[in-house]
């Protein structure tokens, strides 16, 4: 059964870290351009980074550029999206999904991950 599942989600205060990871089973996630998405309460889903399967090539949304850092383990078959420096406003529910190729503003995707919560207190 092909599977993304996100996990690394919590309650953090403002100018803390986490970091979430994109584990995937049933197929090989090197294969896969990784995208992290997330979306707030009330507001539409917005790609977050990504990060290519050709040569690693990384994206980021302009909101979160020096602040996420995207990484790929292939040893695990795991995808990590560190967070520093949140903001109240990086509130939402993560998720990640996997595509051929990145495009953070297409919400067209193979697969995608259920999700993962993640709340930054001011």
């Amino acid at each position: 059964e092909v599977q993304l599942v996100e996990s690394g989600g919590g309650l953090v205060q403002a100018g803390g870290s986490l970091r979430l990871s994109c584990a995937a089973s049933g197929f090989i996630l090197d294969d896969y351009a990784i995208t992290w998405f997330r979306q707030a309460p009330g507001k539409e889903r917005e790609g977050v980074s990504c990060i290519s399967s050709s040569d690693g090539s990384t994206y980021y949304a302009d909101s979160v550029k020096g602040r996420f850092t995207i990484s790929r383990d292939n040893a695990k078959n795991t995808v990590y999206l560190q967070m520093n420096s949140l903001k109240p406003e990086d509130t939402a529910v993560y998720y990640c999904a996997a595509r051929d190729v990145c495009l953070l503003l297409n919400l067209v995707q193979d697969y995608w991950g259920q999700g993962t919560q993640v709340t930054v207190s001011s």
